[in-house]
């Protein structure tokens, strides 16, 4: 089965090829240059460099991979969630193509394609698992009984980790996405494990808030404004971090310890309580990037002696071939859409499940009912 998978949910333009379940080729275009101006993501200039990337990714698409969308036999793009004008120029073009094919279309959970990432191309992954997906907008525990069956066990209350580390570097004076600065320039360096709190954890739930940690790093910036970063640099990271003023690595070290040892706390109490058992752990997100939260799980995986699964950190990020891996799947169990498939922007309930969609095979019509909300 080869599958074409579209991911437009906020400033990635990705598509990419995958054939059961495995990737063929995947082309993407970053917009970063484009937001970094601005210190996060504008939703209309996402949207618009999305239209205007897209078409050319695809024609490179197939014109690498020496296929077309006469090879194609399932299209799958992510529904959501993300941003509502982003997200319609992928389900756009994903109808279109599904439609003037005549393939069948796939909606896909923006944050399950995430989490199956952590085992893309694996046939001999343990369930059940623990899932933590870690990224800019979200922060969740998942148990998952098998790939297609997921129970969320607590989620983000308000900022995820991902915005915790991003306006944290904001603070510093650091360029946007400013968790990469902050992994890096804290990379090797003793954190101060007393400097920042680690929030809510004076309770017995699995949820997160990370909003009381960004104020924290705000208040002591403000307290000691020889912290911020004189000039902000351009390049994707710290080219030379030793050259950078220890006072702030080790700023950046103690905010890495306080959210990654937060995520340890909620992970263990999850091992112990509703994932008990679990035959492995597994993470997922831009998050899961951050050198000290990969070696976190792994010591939480060796304590509890079960594998650990961890994407590339070329999949922790959001791109197409997540996308084009769970539209395998989901098409190989008979799950598909048809054209009235909309889309799910962020704040609004996105299941899990895929029980409302159609079972019945055929191009991009099979099921009008919608989705449950």
């Amino acid at each position: 089965m080869l599958c074409l998978g579209i991911e437009t949910s906020c400033d990635e333009t990705a598509v990419a090829l995958c054939r059961d379940g495995r990737p063929v080729l995947e082309k993407l275009a970053s917009q970063t240059d484009v937001h970094t101006l601005f210190g996060g993501v504008v939703p209309e200039l996402a949207s618009r460099e999305h239209l205007r990337r897209m078409g050319p990714l695809l024609r490179a698409l197939f014109a690498q991979s020496g296929l077309s969308m006469a090879d194609v036999d399932v299209v799958a793009v992510a529904r959501g969630p993300g941003l509502l004008g982003s997200l319609l120029i992928g389900l756009a073009t994903a109808k279109a193509l599904a439609l003037g094919a005549g393939k069948p279309l796939v909606g896909v959970n923006h944050l399950h394609a995430h989490l199956l990432a952590a085992v893309l191309g694996r046939d001999d992954a343990a369930y059940p698992a623990l899932g933590l997906l870690v990224s800019g907008g979200h922060t969740q525990l998942v148990r998952l009984a098998g790939p297609l069956d997921f129970t969320v066990l607590g989620r983000t209350l308000d900022d995820a980790a991902g915005e915790a580390f991003d306006k944290a570097a904001k603070s510093l004076n650091l360029p946007y996405p400013g968790g990469v600065y902050v992994d890096v320039l804290g990379a090797g360096v003793e954190a101060d494990q007393g400097l920042f709190p680690r929030p809510y954890l004076d309770n017995r739930n699995l949820d997160f808030s990370f909003s009381g940690l960004k104020t924290a790093v705000a208040n002591h910036v403000a307290a000691h404004p020889q912290l911020r970063a004189p000039v902000m640099p351009t390049q994707a990271g710290p080219a030379d971090p030793e050259s950078w003023p220890m006072e702030l690595r080790r700023v950046c070290a103690s905010i890495n310890f306080a959210i990654a040892d937060t995520l340890r706390v909620k992970v263990e109490r999850a091992l112990s309580g509703p994932a008990k058992g679990a035959a492995s752990l597994l993470a997922a997100g831009g998050v899961a990037a951050n050198s000290r939260i990969r070696d976190m799980l792994a010591g939480v995986a060796a304590r509890h002696g079960v594998p650990l699964y961890l994407p590339p950190k070329a999949l922790c990020a959001d791109n197409a071939t997540m996308i084009a891996a769970a539209g395998c799947r989901l098409a190989a169990a008979g799950l598909f859409h048809d054209l009235s498939l909309d889309a799910v922007p962020r704040g609004r309930k996105l299941p899990w499940d895929y029980h409302g969609a159609g079972r019945a095979p055929g191009p991009a019509s099979v099921d009008s009912r919608p989705e449950p909300q």
